[in-house]
């Protein structure tokens, strides 16, 4: 009988030997093992990495015991037992590069003294990694295999101070750099992470690392497949409303092709029964959100982003783009992909209703000073939709943007920023799990934002006035264009609405609608 499910449970013999549930991932791990030494794959938090590395760690340790019943359990040789060097840099926050340097020593004497070997270089990460290598080599008279978790942390925990950040990637591109000079005592390496560096800026001369993020043979190698979900969890899925278990936590992809669940939300969904933001409370996105402030980012267009190999490829501390940590962080995935003159194109959206609206949620809010009005005029802007009480929009949202103190126009120059007006617009629909299509494309133009509901449909047109007694003239321009062409056929009424935003207020100067 398997148990009931865990939360946060990451270590394999914990997972197997008192029967919890555990998705049989290791044709992966024969895979890589079979096909080649050297692999790196960047996955977003909380999404099975550490337990892909365990499962590696018990394997190379030969415990055989473990994997009975599971794929790999008549295709490994069990009799031959390697050294493994288990790097992880998950627990605590480093605030410097000395006590970055001293944690990696206080790792290596760990793994000394598992592996039985006494090393005499003991104060010099370079010196120590080497020996440690060499020695373990000798003892056990097999290759090493090293395996490497959360390789980004001591980074990633001070992307916000640039300079500390930088010192954290040249501490951990002196113990990576050991790898490159070692590949005749080396079986084996895996690192994983959140983000993808540069190999230039931390895994320099390391050439030979191949990179998996991407690779359409390993899409699944962390998160669920539906059919590794509805088998491995049959017993905890009776009763459970299968479409909205997939609105929820499925849509995850790095090819655009396969798809696969969020464990830990899906985990603790099946524990507790109720649908909520489990992954996204599990960490906020503060740098995220200043970041996307910072460089005025207009936030309707991550609904639909299209981006080169670049873009959502390597950053480094000096180069960040938001789309690139969007990605790399699990607030963006890839949807589709095509070719043009030989440059592949990646297609990005949200992965699904969890993350789209917690994280519009958290935008919006960071758009505002008291969170607690947000939630109570996203209420009341759900209630008045559903009344088709369109006046009571504008209260709403200039409710919100008064509330805006003068100081930060000042500090950010937001008056300056006219995708901002808008970008908080869209998100007040969109954090409502609203069907909200920005840049709705016609045969005649591109609205601005529709909204969709099952008993209505709201066109908007957003401008900024620039000039005191500017006119507006934006709902003519609608009717002019014939844009609720489109929605003629849903036999719902149609709201034509214009939103004027005055620079020089702050707020909506005015605002025009017709029933169409």
């Amino acid at each position: 009988m398997k148990k009931k499910l865990p939360i946060g449970i990451s270590n394999l013999k914990k997972i197997i030997t008192e029967g919890y549930v555990y998705v049989d991932k290791t044709r992966y791990v024969c895979e890589l093992v079979n096909t080649g030494v050297y692999y790196f794959l960047s996955r977003p938090r909380r999404f099975g990495k550490s337990l892909f590395v365990d499962t590696l760690k018990e394997a190379f340790d030969g415990n055989k015991d473990l994997f009975q019943g599971l794929y790999i359990y008549d295709k490994w040789d069990w009799s031959v037992k390697y050294p493994v060097i288990n790097i992880n840099f998950a627990e605590g926050v480093l605030k410097s590069r000395e006590k970055l340097d001293k944690r990696i020593i206080d790792i290596l004497r760990v793994n000394q003294k598992r592996l039985g070997i006494q090393c005499i270089e003991i104060d010099d990460v370079t010196s120590c990694f080497i020996e440690l290598i060499d020695n373990a080599k000798e003892k056990y008279g097999q290759n090493v295999v090293i395996l490497i978790d959360e390789y980004d942390k001591p980074i990633l925990d001070n992307i916000t101070e640039p300079e500390i950040a930088k010192e954290m990637r040249e501490g951990l591109k002196n113990l990576y750099s050991v790898i490159k000079g070692q590949d005749a005592n080396i079986k084996f390496v895996f690192l994983t992470g959140v983000s993808k560096f540069s190999k230039i800026s931390i895994f320099s001369g390391l050439n030979n690392l191949r990179d998996i993020t991407i690779d359409a043979n390993y899409s699944s190698i962390c998160g669920y497949t539906e059919d590794e979900l509805t088998i491995a969890f049959e017993e905890h899925l009776k009763d459970k409303d299968f479409n909205q278990i997939r609105h929820w936590y499925n849509g995850y992809s790095w090819t655009g092709v396969e798809r696969v669940y969020n464990p830990f939300s899906i985990i603790n969904y099946l524990q507790t029964g109720v649908f909520r933001n489990y992954w996204f409370e599990s960490g906020t996105p503060t740098f995220l959100i200043e970041l996307l402030k910072q460089r005025r980012y207009y936030i309707p267009q991550i609904e639909n982003i299209e981006a080169g190999e670049s873009l959502i490829g390597s950053f480094d501390v000096d180069f960040i783009e938001p789309e690139n940590l969007l990605f790399q962080s699990g607030y963006l995935t890839i949807i589709s992909t095509r070719t043009i003159v030989g440059n592949i194109i990646y297609k990005l959206t949200y992965p699904n209703f969890e993350v789209k609206t917690s994280l519009l949620d958290y935008i919006l809010k960071h758009y505002s000073v008291v969170f607690s009005d947000v939630v109570r005029r996203r209420i009341r802007l759900y209630e008045e939709l559903e009344r088709c009480n369109v006046d009571a929009i504008r209260e709403i949202i200039q409710s919100h943007f008064a509330s805006i103190p003068h100081h930060w126009y000042k500090k950010n120059d937001i008056e300056e920023y006219e995708g901002f007006y808008s970008s908080v617009f869209y998100s007040y629909f969109a954090s409502l799990g609203l069907n909200v299509r920005p840049e709705d494309i016609t045969n005649h133009g591109n609205i601005d934002m529709t909204v969709v509901m099952n008993h209505a449909v709201f066109i908007f047109e957003f401008k900024v006035i620039e000039r005191e007694n500017e006119a507006s003239t934006g709902l003519q321009q609608i009717k002019d264009m014939n844009y609720a062409e489109k929605y003629k056929g849903f036999n719902l009424p149609i709201y034509l609405i214009v939103i004027d935003f005055d620079k020089r207020t702050r707020n909506v100067s005015s605002f025009q609608w017709e029933r169409y």
